[in-house]
């Protein structure tokens, strides 16, 4: 039988330094998307709330103690890092811990690099913004951390 190691998506390739730029690895938390089933945003919101969150808007992202919840497209978001058991019958729930790489970009100069590698207009992105792009070839979702 086949015995299967477990490795994170950048395990031996990150972290990285070049001048005062780092990007590294984020590991550990588990990432659910979030749909919202028809008639329960009120619910699903008041669920979010006991978690310290809200519903994303459009483009936002929002935090609080161990946990985050990023916008993905219409009536979509990501979890990231809560439990998702108390939302359970008020939206489609999938585990997409396995399926995203988490990357921090840190140092002066990181959003001129994004800028190189993203096709949006990073220059007036805030702190709790959020955007779905691609990266290259691949789907990413950029976050701003407030």
């Amino acid at each position: 039988m086949a015995r299967l190691i477990e490795k994170t998506p950048c395990e031996a390739l990150l972290p990285v330094t070049c001048g005062a730029l780092t990007l590294s690895e984020v590991v550990g938390d588990r990432v659910t998307s979030v749909a919202p089933f028809r008639g329960q945003t009120t619910k699903l919101a008041a669920a979010l709330k006991k978690l310290g969150l809200g519903w994303p808007g459009p483009n936002s992202a929002l935090a609080a103690e161990g946990a985050a919840i990023v916008w993905t497209g219409r009536d979509q978001a990501f979890l990231i890092g809560a439990e998702a058991e108390s939302l359970v019958g008020l939206a489609a729930l999938t585990d997409q811990s396995d399926g995203w790489a988490r990357l921090r970009l840190a140092g002066p100069g990181a959003a001129d690099v994004l800028a190189r590698l993203v096709p949006l207009d990073l220059r007036g992105f805030a702190p709790g913004q959020a955007a779905r792009s691609q990266l290259g070839h691949m789907m990413m979702v950029l976050t701003m951390p407030e």
